[in-house]
């Protein structure tokens, strides 16, 4: 009977003392952080003049004020005939490559624009082809292409 009390408290002893023992290998391994939002860059793209900034809002603020200055400029530059006033907003698609080369991707307009500006596409495309270098975002420390939708307003008088 003695043997089996002893027989038993060993078997228990050893029951209760399994979840002491750990056989995992990871216990001190860090967790990863393996969620990626593809959505969103650590940095914007930039221009030579923005790399002064610090602050990750003022940078792309600093980038779209730039990208809009320097198409708008190039766009002063022509001189449109209309028949009508027209105000309405052209969409320019911009992919800026891991490289920092732009590349137009497409031109959203209206059908009254396209009748009365029929030059206005290729005019934009030569906007967009004198800007300056410009610096690829930045996503964990690597340049990544990124998607930039430019909104033109086109307001002509008569």
């Amino acid at each position: 009977m003695v043997f089996r009390t002893v027989f038993l408290m060993l078997f228990i002893a050893m029951i209760s003392s399994c979840t002491n023992f750990s056989f995992s290998s990871n216990k001190n391994t860090q967790a990863l952080d393996t969620i990626v939002n593809f959505s969103s860059v650590d940095t914007s793209p930039s221009f030579k003049v923005c790399d002064s900034l610090i602050v990750k809002e003022e940078k792309s603020n600093c980038f779209r004020n730039t990208i809009h200055n320097k198409i708008g400029e190039e766009l002063l530059k022509h001189e449109f005939a209309i028949d009508k006033p027209i105000s309405e907003i052209v969409f320019v698609d911009l992919v800026i490559d891991s490289q920092g080369s732009i590349l137009l991707k497409a031109i959203e307009s209206s059908v009254a624009i396209k009748n009365s500006l029929p030059q206005l596409d290729s005019i934009i495309a030569l906007s967009v082809n004198k800007i300056p270098k410009i610096y690829p975002a930045i996503k964990r420390g690597i340049p990544v292409t990124t998607k930039y939708r430019l909104p033109i307003l086109i307001e002509l008088k008569e």
